[in-house]
């Protein structure tokens, strides 16, 4: 009778001692976990964010970089922290492609979706008059495969090409990267590939200088920057892929802590500063989003980037 006493005194102890802590959030500094160095753009997406996030919360927050393997480093860390909401982990399309490969100790039961920061839809572009339109580009790789130009292997880019191409009935093509988007663009140019798969920053200059030209957006919706550039989706083809940034806590991280955050977290990237940013890199308010949508969108990308890749031969 006695333990039962005890047991029934602990329970209560640590449900109140839950509520206080709830209550009381956040009582001290915020670490965010990002896997990117100095100046990358996960770093800077970071940091926009915190600016007004800070002031929201009532208290300092602080980058805590935890750089390598694709991002599986900051994620197995992450799982060594406490479910608190003292620590923010930025969860970005390069960490679906670690947790879709099984190169992280992490699942996606492991998380607890908060906030979208950026959402920067995949282009393909291509030498400006090389193709009449997005119907002909499509036409012309149903007869024979073409060469993309990719930043990466294994990971988004090469990704968006092979499943637009196969998606759509066309040839599956030849893929050729690159270190950057910046020299992607430029040996675009140049004819050393046919397509590219890049955002809409990357090859600024060369679209400004009639260079370059988007052709198909791969995107739910159209781009308020390329409002007359085709989606996938309107060309019959289901294929949507994005260069997301966002943020996760614990997947048992209590309820009042998880939706203080996003609450704070929201309000900060609606606020002018954040925007702002996004207007400079192309981007615009819908990529702010909420935790059911970004819920949704981790879910579909971490099981879109594993069947892909598996078909890719990057996993068994």
């Amino acid at each position: 009778m006695k333990t039962r006493i005890v047991g029934a005194v602990a329970a209560a102890v640590a449900l109140f001692a839950g509520a206080a802590s709830a209550e009381d959030y956040p009582s001290k500094a915020i670490e965010v976990v990002t896997h990117a160095g100095n100046g990358g753009g996960t770093d800077v997406t970071t940091r926009m964010m915190m600016l007004r996030a800070r002031r929201e919360l009532g208290q300092d927050m602080i980058v805590v970089n935890k750089k390598g393997g694709g991002g599986a480093v900051a994620m197995d860390y992450y799982l060594g922290v406490p479910a608190d909401g003292y620590n923010i982990l930025t969860f970005t399309i390069g960490h679906a492609a670690t947790l879709a490969k099984g190169e992280t100790k992490m699942t996606l039961d492991d998380i607890r979706p908060i906030a979208r920061g950026t959402d920067d839809p995949q282009i393909l572009m291509v030498r400006c008059g090389a193709y009449a339109d997005a119907a002909d580009f499509v036409a012309k790789q149903k007869e024979a495969p073409i060469t993309y130009g990719t930043t990466h292997l294994g990971n988004i880019d090469d990704v968006s090409a092979f499943m637009f191409t196969k998606k759509g009935g066309m040839m599956t093509p030849k893929i050729l990267p690159f270190d950057g988007g910046g020299e992607l663009a430029t040996q675009l140019v140049a004819g050393a590939v046919d397509a590219a798969v890049l955002n809409l920053a990357e090859a600024g200059s060369q679209i400004e200088a009639g260079d370059v030209c988007p052709i198909v957006v791969l995107a739910p919706e159209r781009m308020s920057a390329l409002p007359d550039v085709s989606t996938a989706e309107e060309m019959g083809i289901p294929v949507s892929f994005s260069t997301v940034r966002g943020f996760v806590v614990h997947a048992d991280t209590p309820d009042e802590v998880a939706a203080k955050i996003e609450e704070s977290l929201m309000n900060a990237m609606g606020h002018t500063v954040y925007q702002g940013f996004l207007t400079s890199v192309g981007l615009d308010s819908t990529s702010v989003a909420g935790s059911d949508v970004w819920g949704s969108q981790l879910s579909v990308m971490v099981n879109d980037m594993q069947s892909a890749l598996k078909e890719l031969g990057f996993i068994e």
